[in-house]
């Protein structure tokens, strides 16, 4: 399964300037880690960082004008970097499996004549097989909704170099209907330069490196959680997947314990350790077809309902449920996953969320911001990055294990949320 080696943000709120991990042309750098976690005081930049990737996958879904508005963004210029002129980019630097070759794909979004945001620039560049160094080769290559794009596994691509001398030779080249070429290759002129050309070239069988990485992004999970969504009541049904705001945790529920019903258990007793007094938990339909989630507790006769239930105990429920996806997401997302959790269930779920990146065999990463001792406790320097704001109110970025004082107090035992307890971590 694909992994995010490394990204790069530009003009993006308070993220002015911010690379993560490696990018293509900084080898040396390590690659980002199957568990990473972001942290950071208020203020820093977390809940930017986080729905940077939600603004890309809205891009890519709804188109490059209504994301810069959905999820109350306020548009373009309230999204760009305060004092700073567009265009906003994107770097995301990644590798389909272990042994793929690295793929970059470059965004490029600013406003037109008419004020309205649109796509300057995309690009997807990889290098060719054999080519263990220098440049990678463009293999999508457009320039306001216009340029072209490369059938099949390779090709002939662009040299990043000399890019808008070949694209010109080559645009000549077609023209001149050379069969051969054009079998390969072919121009690419967007009607909507607000759509995103992955989204597009994406869902057609001659661009299977387009279409894979655009797959990738769809398959993306952003957590929003909302206790109270969780105890909405909705329409009875299995469904395989908890969705954004998981108020279908009852539906589920329902999937899991019909369609894989070893992995329910597990979850179950994993709640039963954690959560006091809960023995069982299923569902219920309810005359009019609407599904009520039930929890059994060993104490009492009658079932609970979500709705009677605490905050932290549908969110650690949900967790699990996530976790435990029979096909999970390859990119997870979680915005401070210890809100309305006891402090004594975080390290505990820091372990699991590192299990299903590494134990479990799914090849899933996951990515976290969070603030809390108790779950930074869990992790290891490298897979911790500090989100500081600069003296010109940007934020800047520091991987903790890059700090010399940092590896020393915790290869003497002392855990990392302790010294981030203790302002340790504070920029030195």
């Amino acid at each position: 399964m694909a992994k995010i080696e490394g990204f790069r943000l530009k003009n993006f709120g308070v993220l002015s300037r911010v690379t993560f991990g490696r990018l293509w042309n900084q080898r040396h750098v390590k690659p980002l880690t199957p568990m990473t976690a972001v942290i950071g005081k208020n203020g820093a930049g977390k809940s930017t960082l986080l729905d940077a990737f939600g603004f890309l996958a809205d891009c890519l879904k709804f188109g490059v004008e209504v994301a810069c508005d959905l999820n109350g963004r306020g548009g373009f210029q309230k999204i760009l970097s305060e004092g700073q002129s567009g265009p906003i980019e994107f770097e995301i630097y990644y590798k389909q499996n272990g042994n793929a070759r690295p793929i970059t794909y470059e965004l490029y979004i600013d406003l037109d004549e008419s004020g309205r945001p649109f796509v300057l620039k995309e690009r997807l560049r990889q290098r060719r097989k054999g080519q263990g160094r220098g440049r990678p080769f463009s293999f999508l290559h457009l320039n306001r909704g216009s340029g072209l794009a490369w059938k099949g596994e390779e090709g002939r691509q662009i040299d990043e170099e000399n890019e808008y001398a070949e694209i010109q030779d080559l645009l000549r080249y077609i023209q001149s209907n050379t069969k051969e070429e054009s079998n390969r290759t072919e121009i690419i002129e967007l009607d909507d330069n607000r759509k995103l050309g992955i989204a597009i070239l994406g869902t057609l069988k001659q661009y299977p490196r387009i279409a894979t990485f655009r797959r990738f992004i769809e398959d993306w999970y952003l957590s929003y959680f909302s206790p109270d969504a969780a105890r909405d009541l909705p329409l009875a049904g299995p469904q395989s997947r908890l969705n954004v705001r998981r108020d279908n945790l009852g539906n589920v529920v329902q999937y899991m314990e019909h369609e894989y019903p070893r992995r329910f258990r597990n979850i179950l007793e994993k709640i039963t350790e954690k959560i006091p007094g809960i023995e069982n938990i299923d569902t219920e339909k309810t005359n009019d077809g609407r599904l009520l989630l039930r929890f059994n507790d060993k104490r009492f006769e009658d079932p609970f309902f979500a709705q009677q239930m605490s905050d932290g105990t549908l969110k650690y429920f949900a967790y699990l449920l996530l976790l435990e996806d029979p096909t999970p997401p390859p990119f997870l997302c979680i915005e401070e996953p210890e809100n309305g959790l006891y402090h004594k269930l975080l390290e505990g779920l820091a372990y699991e969320f590192r299990s299903h990146t590494t134990e479990k065999a799914t090849d899933s990463q996951v990515f976290i911001t969070t603030h809390q001792p108790y779950f930074i406790n869990a992790l290891e320097p490298e897979e911790v990055w500090i989100l500081e704001k600069g003296y010109d109110s940007y934020a800047k970025i520091r991987r903790a294990s890059d700090i010399d004082l940092v590896k020393n107090l915790v290869a003497e035992g002392i855990p990392l949320g302790d010294l981030w307890h203790s302002d340790d971590l504070d920029d030195r």
